[in-house]
């Protein structure tokens, strides 16, 4: 009795047993390096502390991340009561889901140890500074995770240095290939 096995799309596959056809659902392997990166955060900010945070939330949001359809540039984190919330995170509607289809811009709350997010809320109280979506990621166990930045307002100065600095490296980078 052999086992015949045909492949005819990425989720599902058929195999032929003496009974006939059946379905089987294969898990999919999971995409390596999905990391969706708030790139003007580091731009904006003087990141002082980095902290990684679950995140909650709902199956087809956690689809949607993994199709990449994620976006935190104008994400912030801030607590109510004694919970740390993420804001204005935009994590686009799954494609394949019905009305069970998540908000895409609703609040998420993170989650992190009660030391962390007491001694987070007390840093955050401090004049300038703010805490900000770095990243979002995936653990080697399929956990969906947020890196979080305790982060300070920069200047307009700093910013154009933070330009020169970035183009200085291009063209280090250039004339390296020259």
């Amino acid at each position: 009795m052999s086992i015949r096995y045909y492949s005819y799309s990425f989720d599902k596959t058929f195999w032929q047993n003496p009974e006939g056809f059946f379905i089987s659902y294969i898990c999919s392997p999971m995409a390596e390096n999905i990391s969706i990166k708030n790139k003007k955060a580091y731009f904006e900010y003087h990141i002082l502390d980095k902290y990684v945070a679950g995140i909650e939330l709902l199956g087809t949001e956690i689809k949607s991340i993994r199709a990449g359809k994620a976006n935190l540039s104008d994400g912030f984190c801030t607590f109510v009561g004694n919970e740390l919330f993420a804001f204005n995170i935009h994590i686009s509607e799954y494609s394949m889901g019905s009305f069970y289809n998540h908000e895409p811009k609703r609040n998420r709350k993170l989650l992190l140890n009660k030391k962390e997010l007491r001694k987070l809320q007390q840093k955050s109280q401090d004049k300038g500074t703010t805490i900000v979506p770095l990243q979002i990621f995936f653990t080697d166990r399929g956990f969906a995770k947020m890196e979080i930045a305790l982060a300070q307002g920069k200047k307009l100065h700093d910013k154009r240095d933070t330009m020169k600095e970035r183009d200085a490296k291009i063209e280090l980078g250039r004339a390296n290939l020259r």
